[in-house]
Formats: structure tokens, sequence, C-alpha cells
């Protein structure tokens, strides 16, 4: 049988590009095919940091705009800083694009071939590809996932927008004023603070009865409220039964709630990029909304493996990239490595940002039993840095064992993302609460937050021991009476 190469990646994803590169470094000859290129994610994480920008700026100007005239309208403002944020926006994308060329690919070893391909068995598993046969000892499935669209009346006579196209479309557009979105994942709370922030009249509509179900509750709670102070509407266990166009304008209809608006943003999943790859052909099986894969990442032909958003969950770049380098290795060498994600962060770019690794307090106490699990908390008004910049808001929460041992953390505020990845890497090297209860951070910074919050542990064991407690309190009566 004739190989043309180790590995043979196919998707236009950003893990496709992490994968590929990883592979060149470990001296494997690799092909990435990718079909298109979808750069929606850097406009909107560009505009996600502009909104935060714009309101800080106390009705003054951004990117050296400034009202000239006493009369200038906010609406006229508004449209001004929009379009020097999507300028913006797309100047970074720009950036990042190039940073992924074809040229800087093929720079480092990887054979980049651009086109719509698919799976063939026979003779012998390949790719086709442009009329060529891409023949490897493995191939990585990389793929991503575009939006899943709702079974909603009404929706698609109505029109509607998407997080693959939303940044595309309102490029040189003006910035329609009412929003409602349909979703409850980690992108629409995001987009909702954006445009909540550039002037627009937001209603965020979600099935859940919190804004994230995977969030810790408390934690999701307190980012609602955030939500709301800065003038989005949240609209919880709510789901959207019908959409209706109305002498020109578009109606949402959510359970009671019947909510008038110029754009309608459908956010509520993704669904994997797979259809056009024959992959019936070659026994890899799928469900509508991911790829079947083992905890090695293997689909059910062996020689297959998969990554990203294709399997499923949500479309996080950290997650993805740690799936390529577990398929990579499993695909390259002797497959022995399983996916583990306890000590793997995700994080929601919104303001106050939002972060998470391992379990919640309530997945821990459902695993562990209600009495083996301590929680700890602190606040970030506690917190010198936070106070120096003004972002008093968030909490830190901590989920423990007796013994110590970090079972996971929810953090919403100042830092989060950085702060988040601290903990991760406690936990994934077994280090216990008390430790990180002796760092001596630098002062002042947010990290101190985690210093306290882990002090925290200290105490709640020893009101969680009655006995023990009350023999120490004994203990230091005796040696102040006795001058000890």
């Amino acid at each position: 049988m004739t190989i043309d190469y180790d590995v043979v990646i196919i998707g236009g994803s950003l893990a496709a590009y992490y994968a590929a590169l990883a592979a060149t470094q470990l001296h494997a000859t690799v092909a990435l095919v990718e079909p298109k290129v979808d750069y929606g994610f850097t406009h909107h994480h560009a505009l996600t940091e502009i909104g935060k920008l714009a309101q800080k700026l106390d009705n003054g100007c951004a990117f050296g705009i400034h009202a000239t005239h006493a009369n200038t309208s906010e609406e006229c403002h508004v449209s001004m800083v929009w379009q020097e944020a999507m300028l913006y926006a797309q100047c970074v994308a720009s950036n990042l694009k190039e940073q992924h060329s074809p040229a800087i690919l093929a720079a480092r070893g990887v054979d980049v071939i651009v086109g719509n391909g698919q799976f063939q068995s026979s003779p012998q598993l390949a790719f086709a590809v442009n009329k060529r046969l891409l023949r490897a000892r493995t191939y990585l499935l990389a793929s991503g996932s575009r939006p899943e669209i709702p079974e909603i009346e009404g929706l698609q006579a109505t029109g509607y927008l998407t997080l693959s196209n939303i940044w595309q479309s309102l490029q040189g557009a003006t910035l329609a004023k009412n929003w409602v979105i349909i979703g409850g994942i980690p992108q629409s709370v995001e987009i909702a603070q954006t445009l909540a922030r550039f002037g627009c009249s937001v209603t965020l509509v979600v099935k859940h009865r919190y804004i994230l179900p995977d969030v810790d509750p408390e934690i999701a709670i307190l980012l609602q409220a955030q939500l709301e102070v800065e003038g989005v509407r949240v609209l919880t266990e709510k789901p959207v039964t019908q959409v209706r166009l109305i002498e020109g304008k578009k109606w949402v209809q959510a359970r009671d709630k019947a909510i008038e608006t110029d754009e309608i943003l459908v956010a509520t999943g993704q669904q994997p990029n797979l259809e056009s790859l024959n992959l019936a052909a070659v026994g890899v099986k799928w469900h509508r909304l991911s790829l079947v894969v083992n905890d090695k990442l293997q689909t059910t032909n062996h020689r297959i493996y998969a990554c990203g958003d294709v399997i499923g969950g949500y479309d996080l770049a950290n997650i993805a990239n740690y799936e390529a380098k577990i398929a990579l290795n499993n695909a390259l060498f002797f497959p022995r490595l399983r996916v583990n994600y306890h000590s793997i962060p995700w994080a929601i770019f919104s303001a106050l940002m939002l972060a998470q690794v391992g379990l919640t307090e309530a997945q821990a106490k459902r695993q562990f039993g209600r009495d083996e699990v301590l929680v700890l908390r602190q606040y970030f008004k506690t917190v010198a840095a936070a106070q120096l910049r003004g972002e008093t808001t968030g909490m830190c929460k901590l989920i423990v064992l007796r013994n110590g041992e970090i079972l996971g953390a929810s953090i919403l505020g100042g830092e989060a993302g950085e702060l988040i990845n601290l903990i991760s890497l406690a936990m994934s090297q077994k280090i216990k609460v008390k430790d990180l209860a002796n760092l001596s951070p630098v002062y002042p910074s947010f990290s101190e937050i985690l210093e306290q919050t882990a002090r925290e542990w200290s105490k709640e064991k020893l009101n969680s021991n009655i006995p023990l407690q009350e023999f120490l309190e004994g203990f230091f009566h005796f040696r102040r009476n006795w001058n000890l």
C-alpha cells in the first residue's frame, strides 16, 4: 500500500492548524485539507474587547471620535464608533489570517490543499480532493461546526442571523437598534453584552432555568445580574415557539412574551460539518450533533480520529486544541492517551469574565456526597487590585474535598481567565488547597483572591468538625489562664 502522508488533517478550524503545526514538530509528514477559512471568531472577540472599551468611556469618544457639536446625536456617535470597531476587527482578522496562510504553513512543512473532498474506501482508504487521492496512515477530522437552526415556526420565512454570518453581514451596514438573541451558549451571552454596549436594545431569550446550563447556578445568577445592569433584558425558561413578520417588523413569541425587534440572532448551538465527507462509506458513525468517538478520540474507523466541536460540545478553542494533541499523538504513535477534561478550563469572554474548571458544587456533591464536599467563597471586593481598578463585582468559588483535593472552581470577575489557569494547573498536578493558601502573590494583584479563598478551607474544615473545634477552644483557654 502506497502511503503519501503520516496524517491527513481535514478542516479549516483553528484546531486543524494547531494539529498540522504540531505534527510537523513531531517530524511527521502532514497534509491539511481546508475547504474554506472562517475568521468570524476573530471579529467576535475583537468586538467584545471593543465593547468593554466603549463601556468605560464616559460620554466621550472611542477610536479618536469626538462630538464636535453639542447637538451631535447619540445615534450618529454610536454608528461612527461601530464602523470604527468593525474596521478594527477586520484588521485583527486580517493579521490572524496571515499567520495561518498557506504560505506560512507550507514554510513549516505542511502540505496545504484548498478544496472540498470526501473519503473513499476502495481500493484502499483515502481522501479524494481536487481529483487527487491522499493516502495516509491516519486521518484527523477537525472540520468544525456550523450553527444549528432550531425548528421554530416562521423563523425561515422571517429571516435571521447566526454566529457564522453576523459580523460579515454587519460590515458596512447600519447597526440595528433592537435585537432578540435566541439561545443560552457562551457566544450568545458575549454578543448580547457587546451589542448592549454599542447602544442596542437587546433581549436574550433562554429556554433553560439559567442563562448557561453548564455553569454553576450561583455564578450564572451573578452574570445574569451584570447583564441586566448593562441593559440586557434576560428571559429564562422561555422557549421560542414562533416568529412572525408583521407590517415589516419581526416578532418573536417566547412562551407568554411577544417581542418586537429589528433583528434576530439564533445562537442555540452547533452541528458538525460532516455531510459531504462520505463517512458512511468508510464506517464512521455520527449523530446529528456529534461524531461517535471513544476516549482516545478514535471514530468507529480506527484509522480516523477527530477533535474540536465536530465531536460535540461548546465551540471553545483551548478544548479543541487539547483534543487535537491527544488525537494527533494517538494517530501518529501507539493509541494510549485518553481524554480527561477534569482539569481543562474554559471561559466566557463577557465582562464580568466567567471561567470554570472541573466540577461544579452540585456535580461534586452528587459524586462524593454532601458531607465530603466543602465550598469556599471569596468576593473580589476584598482584593486590593480589584478596588484600584474599580472592578469589585464578582466572586471566586472553590470546590474541595475534606482532604484538601481541589475538585473544581468557578470565577466571575477581573482576570478570571488568567486565574482559572492557575487552578487548572493545581488540579492537574494534584496540588492541594492548603498549598494555594500558602501563596504569596504579588501585591496588588488579582491572584490574591486565590489565596484568600483557599484560606477559607481551614475555617470550613474546623467549623464542620465540632469536637475538634471545642477541643482547640478549650486548649487555648487553658493556655491563656495558665500563662503558657
